[in-house]
Order: structure tokens, then sequence, then C-alpha cells
């Protein structure tokens, strides 16, 4: 048999390659790099272009290691798109060069080799790629230094990138390659080589979250090799041993309970490392412990040692970013770097449950933040338990005087802040007093003390909306207001920012207590409006738009407006529709528009039709860019149509005028047909607010919205499609109350569709279920006749769902549909009667009396029907159930 040809270079396409390659890595500026981009790009289009590069960067010795390396990363870019097209012929060649270079002496060429052999994994499994695994293990079985460090530099990017890969049935293979490699790892444990030892180690710690059986039954093993590896001299094996310990306690916690004392003794000490990270690895731990359940008497033996450790790793260490940040005066303009990406949450209805994340997410975590997230849970879970270690502490750092100990004192204000929440019956007694010392440091010469002390003061808000009642605690409540308000108007920027916040925070735990203040609160917004750079005037708006929700209607007055609406329209009109700083904006303004209410009418008409020019605009942009003359971002479109929806929430049917010479049927439309899911998620809440207020509009088109909201709910609900099922739902309820009859043809899927999400409602979350729940009632009232024969599929769950709906007139719809269909269908209800009977408990007080009436007619229906079988049914059930149904008199 002829020998396969095996493939060679042209030498002249070899050193145009490597001459490009040497262009593209050279610092001159001389060079155009984006011309050599695009040779190296219309190179790409040759078929064994790949084996060039594969055969530079193992075999041109000749070539500087940059060049080589340049060679290997275009390789690695290259297979990622093109790797399933090329001939297997090119696919063999690549990987036969790759394994006898994992030993390369130099260890750029080792790592780079890594890289890409993960890639092929990636792409094709290590069943596509038989000599890979004996080829690994020969290297890590080797002795030879090279080989054993690029096998293991391999092996750690397959277990970061693909870690289940080695955790599955191989073809040809007697067990998982896990088994092998594991037993191999923990060796590499002791070697004498800290770059072994780090990579082993860090394979490993990727498997914790999926734990394979292998890991599991190897745990003491595991976990003697941990032992071993904690006071290891290298600084990152010590923070992959804090690190394996804090995901085990999150996944695992049984498997370090029996040695927990020796780990939180451990973790204590390197709570202490010189190296920060290490210290921070091992400060994650608490929080850690805490969420696990695990024993809290253990901790609560550590606590007066453990206390100390994180209060003093609270002051700002002195390489922290912040304090240059600090030193920023107003007058400075914002660099691009310092406005943090913005998120804009769709509009959910029915979103209690659903958590803000912080907009602290941009920020760096750091031990100073660790520490206080640290003693932010232990003071949630022991309490006043631990103010005995603490206080004594940050009473002594209070009262350090002179500039050098600013942090000491800083650390202590943040740590107060820290506890306000876990430990406010124990600081009860005394917070007057905190207060009162707390505000002067409102003045205090260091600007992050003048910011921290902002934030702690708001962390008190609920206590001092609570002793605002009697003289004393009014004084201090307005004391507080004005001393936030005046830093608002602070000359630094750190300062201004904790202020904004924090006043945010104190205008949610007021809400009403405002009124009174409205005056001057407005005219320092609205003045640091008119002073903020762009990154902070975001938190203005945000502060605006948090006030018009806390005081509502109470905004509606001429003098305040006055203040408040000028210089937004000014910023509105001066702003480009493409310009991001809209963003926040049109948040801003919807907040405004549902708390005035019809008072928001005079600037209504300019508002609606900025948003339909903007969601144009963007919908053009999407396939034509160049003539929209403006780059596609949905969030534009997000927020447009969240402010439509207030817009249709405020003004009510006054929202008529506006909506019916224009077009925004035929956008909404297609924004519920948009791919993205926080598009959709919007346009339904649009749908739905419209629906309420002027369902006569969605007519010429209803067949259409009811269809596509219908198919929301059958779509596949992961968790982005969660929020856009639960809008679709609500929307279809709310049509279905106004246009009656007109729903039917979607009745029997919409109502099979809910049933599903009813009977696996613990896979969705409590906003979806009630919706659904209350959906399913309304068209159960509409259509009894359509949605009785299938009751008996989710009556069981239904019931249940209605059980944890709050009264109101929601809640009043589904009962009414309830019993519809129970009277067309009694005996459909018959298994669920328990269920049935808790749900019409759950009642506080029916205000409309049909209703009451025929929840009254139901369970009279069923004592008539069941017979002597009702009083079973009566016993069967808690007393104060029995309790509220005797208001029936059955």
């Amino acid at each position: 048999m002829a020998a396969t040809v095996v493939w060679q270079p042209r030498e002249d396409g070899l050193s145009e390659i490597c001459s490009l390659l040497e262009q593209q890595i050279s610092p001159s500026s001389v060079v155009d790099k984006s011309q050599i981009w695009k040779q190296l790009q219309h190179f790409s289009q040759f078929p064994d272009f790949n084996n060039y590069l594969v055969f530079i960067l193992v075999r041109a010795e000749g070539k500087s290691v940059e060049v080589r390396q340049a060679a290997g990363l275009l390789l690695k870019n290259n297979l990622r798109g093109a790797y399933q097209a090329m001939a297997q012929e090119n696919q063999k060649y690549i990987k036969s060069e790759l394994l006898p270079c994992l030993g390369a002496v130099d260890r750029n060429i080792r790592t780079t080799v890594g890289t890409i052999i993960s890639v092929i994994v990636n792409l094709e499994g290590v069943s596509g790629w038989p000599e890979l695994l004996p080829a690994l293990v020969t290297c890590l079985d080797s002795n030879d230094l090279n080989h054993m460090d690029g096998a293991m530099d391999a092996l750690s990017k397959i277990c970061e990138d693909i870690p289940h890969v080695l955790d599955s049935e191989v073809p040809g293979l007697a067990e998982r390659p896990i088994n092998i490699f594991l037993p191999r790892l923990f060796q590499f444990f002791q070697s004498p080589h800290a770059s072994l030892r780090k990579l082993a180690l860090g394979s490993v710690n990727q498997y914790i979250i999926i734990m394979p059986a292998a890991l599991y039954h190897s745990m003491d093993n595991y976990l003697q090799g941990l032992f071993v590896l904690a006071n290891d001299p290298v600084a990152e094996v010590r923070k992959l041993v804090c690190a394996a310990f804090v995901h085990l306690t999150e996944v695992l916690p049984s498997s370090i309970e029996p040695h927990i004392r020796n780990v939180m003794e451990y973790m204590i000490q390197v709570n202490k490392d010189p190296d920060e990270e290490v210290a921070l690895e091992a400060c994650e731990f608490w929080s850690a412990y805490c969420d696990a359940q695990l024993p809290p008497e253990n901790l609560k033996e550590l606590l007066p040692r453990l206390i100390p450790v994180l209060l003093s790793n609270m002051a700002y260490a002195d390489d922290d970013e912040s304090l240059l940040d600090a030193e920023e005066d107003e007058s400075q303009p914002d660099r691009d770097q310092d406005l943090k990406p913005r998120f804009h949450t769709s509009r959910l209805h029915g979103s209690e449950d659903f958590d803000d994340d912080d907009d602290d997410s941009f920020n760096v975590w750091n031990l100073r933040k660790c520490s206080a997230a640290a003693i932010d849970v232990l003071s949630n879970v022991f309490g006043d338990e631990i103010l005995p270690a603490l206080m004594p502490l940050i009473q002594t750092k209070l009262s350090t005087s002179g500039d050098e100990a600013w942090k000491e004192r800083e650390a202590a204000v943040l740590a107060l802040g820290a506890i306000a929440e876990g430990c406010l019956n124990g600081l009860y007694p005394h917070l007057s007093e905190i207060i009162a010392f707390l505000l002067p440091l409102l003045n205090d010469k260091f600007p992050l003390i003048r910011s921290i002390s902002c934030w702690t003061l708001s962390r008190f808000g609920k206590y001092l909306i609570q002793e605002s009642g009697n003289p004393k605690g009014y004084e201090q409540f307005e004391k507080v207001l004005m001393g936030l308000l005046q830093r608002l108007l602070d000359t630094n920027k750190r300062v201004q920012e904790a202020a904004c916040s924090a006043f945010a925070t104190l205008e949610e735990d007021a809400a009403e207590e405002l009124v009174p203040h409205l005056g001057v609160i407005l005219q320092h917004l609205m003045c640091a409006f008119g002073k903020y750079q762009r990154r902070n005037l975001r938190i203005v708006y945000d502060a605006i738009g948090t006030l018009a929700e806390s005081v509502r209607e109470e905004l509606n007055k001429p003098a305040y407006l006055e203040i408040l609406m000028p210089p937004l329209v000014a910023k509105w009109q001066q702003l480009s529709n493409s310009d991001k700083d809209l963003f926040p904006l049109l948040e801003c303004f919807t907040s405004i528009s549902q708390a005035l209410g019809v008072g928001f009418a005079p600037f209504a008409q300019p508002v609606f039709q900025r948003c339909m020019d903007i969601i144009q605009l963007q919908q053009l942009a999407k396939v034509d860019p160049a003539s929209a003359g403006a780059q596609y971002d949905r969030e534009f479109i997000v927020c447009s149509l969240d402010l439509l929806s207030g817009l249709a929430e405020g003004l009510g049917s006054g929202i008529e005028s506006l909506v019916s010479q224009s077009n925004l049927r035929d956008l909404l439309l297609k924004c519920c047909m948009d791919e993205a899911s926080d598009v959709r998620q919007s346009a339904f809440a649009l749908m739905g607010d419209l629906a309420r207020v002027f369902p006569a509009y969605l007519q010429p088109r209803l067949l259409e919205f009811l269809e596509i909201a219908s198919q929301q709910l059958g779509a596949n609900l992961i968790r982005e499609n969660l929020s856009v099922a639960n809008n679709a739902c609500w929307a279809i309820g709310e049509l279905a109350v106004k246009v009656r009859q007109e729903v039917s043809p979607i009745v029997t899927n919409v109502v099979s569709s809910l049933g599903l999400i009813l009977q696996h409602g613990e896979g969705v979350n409590k906003a979806l279920v009630e919706n659904s729940a209350i959906t399913l009632g309304r068209l159960a009232w509409v259509r009894p006749d359509l949605v009785a024969p299938h009751m008996e599929h989710f009556m069981k769950p239904w019931c249940m769902a209605l059980a944890m709906v709050r009264d109101d007139i929601e809640k009043e719809d589904a009962f009414r549909g309830l019993c519809a269909v129970v009277k067309v269908n009694p005996s459909g209800g018959v298994s669920s009667l328990d269920f049935l009977c808790k749900a019409i408990a759950s009642w506080n007080e029916i205000r409309s009396e049909d209703v009451q009436n025929e929840l009254s007619q139901v369970l009279n229906g069923y004592k008539h029907m069941l017979g002597n079988s009702w009083a079973e049914c009566l016993s069967a059930l808690d007393p104060p159930v029995k309790e509220r149904l005797a208001r029936y008199q059955v």
C-alpha cells in the first residue's frame, strides 16, 4: 500500500505569512495594521491556510516565539469558526502536529498549544480525537517538567471550558476520562513545582459545581490534599484552597462538616493573609457558611476572634482605586470609562418578587466590600449577639482623631451601616445618639467619610420614619433629610453620588412623609440636575423617578411642576433620538407620568411623539443602519415602550387623543414579534395597558395580538421567556374582560397552556403563577362553556394559586370565572373540593356583593350535591378555613 502523503508547506507561502505576522505584531505605527488584517483574512480563504499556521507554531524553529505565538492565536480564532467545515485531512494534520508540541521547551508555545487543543475538544469532544487522552496521560506520567506542564495546561483549560466532557462515557474507553485523570491531579497536589500544584488544584476545583461521582467518592483524598496545600508558599495556591472550601460549603456542605473546626480555624487565619486576593477568597467563606445553614454555634464561638479581623479589613487599602476617584472635583468632566454600563429592566406586571440587582455590580469587588458584606450577613444571622464583640471596636475607631486615622473612622461608619438591619433591636436604644454622631460627619473634611456617612444614615431610614411621630424623632428626620440634600450639592463627585443614592433609599422608606418637604427637595434635586456631570446625572434621574413613585399625585401641583419639568424638558429637547443619555431620562419620565396621572397631559403630546419616532428610527436601524444614521440598540425600543405604558397608566382613557391618529398599533404588533425577549416583554406590558384603558384601539388587529400573546405561553419557558409569558398572560386577561366573546378563538389553546404552567408552578416564578390563575379565571368568566370541560386537569393547582393572590379587582374577576365553570361542570370540581374551599377562604374581604353571592351558591350547591359526604369534607379542613367559610352558612 502506498504511504499517505504528509502535507508540506510551500516555501514562498510560508515566508509571506510569516512576514505578515511579523508586521502585525510589530509595535511600529508606520505599518497599516488594518491592511495586514485584510490580507490575513484573504489568506483564510485557502483550504490549507490553517495548516501553515500550525506549521509555523510547531516547527518554525528559526522564527521568534512572538511570531509563532501569533500564528497559534490566529489558528485558534480561525478554528472556532471554520473547524467543522474543514477537510478531514487538514483537521487530522493540525491535530497530529499539536500533540508532539505539548512538551515544547518554550512555555508560551506550550500554553498556546493547550488553548488550541481545548478549542478543538470544545468543537468535537474527546471521542473525535482518540489520540488526545493517551498523549495527555503519557505527558503527565513522564516526569519531564515541560511535558507535565504542557499537558497540565491543556487539561486545565478543558476542565475550565468544558468540564462535562471528561465526565462522560467515551466509546472505546472502559471508564470515564475523569476517573483516569483525578488520581493524577491529586498526586500533583504534592509536586515540588508550583505551576503544577496550581494547575492541578484549579482543575479539580472546576468540578465542585457539577460534582461528578468520581470526585464525590474521592472526597477524602481531595480534602487531605487541600489541607496539605493550605499553607503553600505560593499565594495563588492558597487562594485556590480557599476557593475550594468556599465552593464545597456552597455545593456540598456535608463534605466539610466533619472537618468544620479545622476549616474555620484555617479560614480565620488566611483572612489575615498578607496577599489581599487570598484574604478576599477566605472572606467569602463566612457568607457561604451562613447560607449553607451549617450549625451556627460553631461560628458563634469564633465571633470574638473573627469580628476584629473583618473590621480591620474594612479600612480602605492604600491602593484602593476609590482613593484616587475621591479626589475628583465636580469641575472635571467624566471620561467615557467612568460611565457604568446601564441595564434597563423591562416592565413587568405584578412584579413584587423580582429582585433588582444593586447597581454596585459594576464596581470592583474587594476585601473591604467583602468584609462589610460578611458583617452584614453575620448581623442578620446572629442579630444583637455580635454587638458585644463589635461595638467597643467601633467606638474606639470612631474616637480616633487626627488626619492619619481617617480610614479607621471611615471603616467604623461603614460597619455601623452594615449592621443597621441585622442589629436594629440592639442598636435601638442608642440610635438617636448614633444618628446625632453621624450628622456632623456629613461635613467632614475627608470626602470618603462624607460619602459613607450618607450611606449609613440611609440604612437607618426605616427607624427615622418610625420615630418621626414624636417631636424629637421628627426633628432628627428633618436634620437627616436636610443633611443629605445639602450633600447632593457637594463639590466632590463621589459624595454627590453617595448622597443621591442615599436620598433615593430614604425616599422609598419615607414615601408620603416627604410631602411637606417637596418644595425644598425639588429645589435641591433640580439644582443638582443643573450641575452634575453625565455619570451622576443618571442617579439624579433615579432619585427624581423614585420621588415621583413615593409621593404620587401630591407632585401634581403647579408650583412643583414649575420647578421640576422645565429643566427635564430642556434636556429632553437637547438630546438626539440616538443618544444613550436618553435612557435614564425616558425611565424618569415613565415614573413621573405614572405619578402625575392626568396631570401629565400638558407634556404628553411631545413625549408620545418622541417615543414613536425613537421606535421607528430603531426599527429602521435594525434593517438599514446607514439610512437610519444610527446603530441599532434595542434598549431604545424597550425604554420607549415602557414610557408609553407609563403614559397609558397615567392618562387612562385620555391616551385616546394621542394614539388614535398614530401608527402605534402596527409598531406594537411588530415589537410583540421581536426576537429579543426584553422587547417582547415591554410590548406585551403596553398591550395590556392599552387593553385596560382603550381596548377599541387594538380592535382592528385584535386577533393577531391575541394569537401572538397566546404563542408566548406555550413557548419554551426558560428564564428570559418567563417575564414575556407573564406579561402576555396578563394582557390576554385584560383584553378578555374588555372584549368578552371576541377572545373565543384563542381560549382553548390558552387554557391548556395556563393549565400546564399551573401544574408546574415550582418551575416558574410567583408572578407568572398568579397571573396565570387570574387570566384563566377571566377566560372562564367570559367563556365558561369552553373552559369547564377541561377543569379537572388544573382545578387543584388553580385553586392553590388563587389562594395566594391578594384581594383586589383581578381576584374578583378570577373568582367570577371559577364560579361560572363550577356551575357548568360541578362534577369537575369534586375531586379538588378541599382546595376550592381553601381558595374561597383566602378572601379577607370581598367588596363585590355579586361575587359573595356567587361563592355562597357554589358552596351550597356542593353541600346539596354531596349530601352526607359534605360534613366529611368540611371536617378535613383546618379550623381557620372552616371559620372563614362559616359566613356562607354552610
